[in-house]
């Protein structure tokens, strides 16, 4: 599968939630269960080992990173052989080069095609070391750079990062996440320079989904006018509500083919902002987001819990209000009837 291609295609792409249960230990069943009702949604590929996934899952103590990434490759391939169609196995990467390296290896042995590469771990070092540790991970693997906004353990990379990060020959997209107008321009703006059509460019922004997809970015370059898209999303948001997501971005996808776009589209984006912030509890500075994510996937009995491998990582007070006003709101978005016809075979 020509994976740029696939990606130019534009999909959805859930970023996965780990299922603990009342103990707080792994349950495969209902991570298998996860996986299922992302490949019977029609995503077109599935990120692992991210931050809905819980980063803890490396620390020694839980030891998970490898059980994890397995079973959601397997399940992934039970699911393709019996349907099969092109998708997208995408591996987080953290840590410093030796450990991102190491994970990159171990993404690979289980399958996955390309990396989600995390700068966590360089907050206070030189942007050519950044890019040094970027160069070297795209050797092994297929790299996806990753824009996380410092509020989530992100920092600020400006146009000069990423006008370099593009120059890196196996970079094959990049996930826009900081929530800021400003510094996704930056990245797209850098992107265009470059020159790199061949870097695809995906949305992180779970604040601000909809106009990201609709958004055309149009530069000079050397003279000549060039135009950018954002072509699908790599989302936590999407780890929930994953059925209705996939019909909203086809839609999207069809409404973008017109010379004009209704000023519904307006109504809709907010009402999908809206929806994230209840459930990345915007209003507590994202405390409560994979919680969030977790009690969504609870209510509809694909989790036995929303226990966290951290135990200090709860709901907020009022989050679990907000996400009954947001459900009840905007029930198009959501797919509950979806999941309850399909969830025991999905268990099974």
């Amino acid at each position: 599968m020509d994976l740029r291609k696939h990606l130019q295609a534009g999909h959805v792409i859930p970023a996965q939630p780990l299922a603990l249960d009342d103990q707080r230990k792994f349950s495969e069943r209902h991570q298998r269960a996860i996986t299922r009702y992302y490949m019977a949604s029609g995503v077109g590929g599935l990120a692992v080992g991210v931050h809905s996934t819980q980063f803890e899952i490396r620390e020694p103590q839980h030891g998970l990173f490898k059980p994890v990434l397995e079973l959601a490759s397997r399940t992934i391939d039970e699911e393709l052989a019996r349907a099969p169609r092109p998708f997208i196995k995408i591996a987080g990467l953290c840590g410093r080069t030796e450990q991102a390296l190491s994970e990159a290896e171990t993404a690979l042995g289980y399958g996955y095609q390309a990396g989600l590469l995390s700068l966590g771990a360089y907050k206070n070092d030189t942007e050519e070391a950044m890019l040094a540790h970027c160069a070297r991970v795209a050797e092994t693997i297929p790299v996806i750079g990753f824009y996380l906004q410092p509020s989530v353990g992100g920092r600020l990379l400006g146009y000069s990062f990423w006008r370099k990060f593009a120059e890196i020959p196996n970079v094959i997209a990049i996930k826009m996440a900081p929530f800021n107008r400003y510094q996704t321009i930056d990245v797209v703006r850098a992107v265009t320079e470059s020159g790199r059509d061949d870097i695809i460019l995906y949305t992180g922004n779970d604040d601000n989904i909809v106009v990201d997809l609709f958004t055309p970015f149009t530069f000079d370059v050397q003279g000549k006018s060039v135009t950018r898209r954002i072509e699908g999303g790599l989302l936590g948001h999407w780890g929930v509500w994953t059925h209705a997501s996939v019909k909203l971005l086809e839609e999207i996808k069809t409404a973008r083919k017109s010379s004009s776009i209704d000023a519904a589209w307006l109504d809709k984006a907010i009402a999908v902002t809206d929806m994230n912030a209840a459930l990345f509890d915007s209003a507590n500075k994202f405390a409560g987001c994979i919680p969030g994510i977790l009690e969504v996937l609870r209510r509809q009995g694909l989790v036995p819990s929303i226990n966290c491998l951290n135990p200090h990582e709860v709901l907020s007070p009022g989050q679990a209000e907000e996400l009954d006003r947001v459900c009840r709101a905007y029930p198009s978005l959501i797919d509950d009837a979806f999941i309850a016809a399909h969830r025991d075979s999905w268990l099974a």
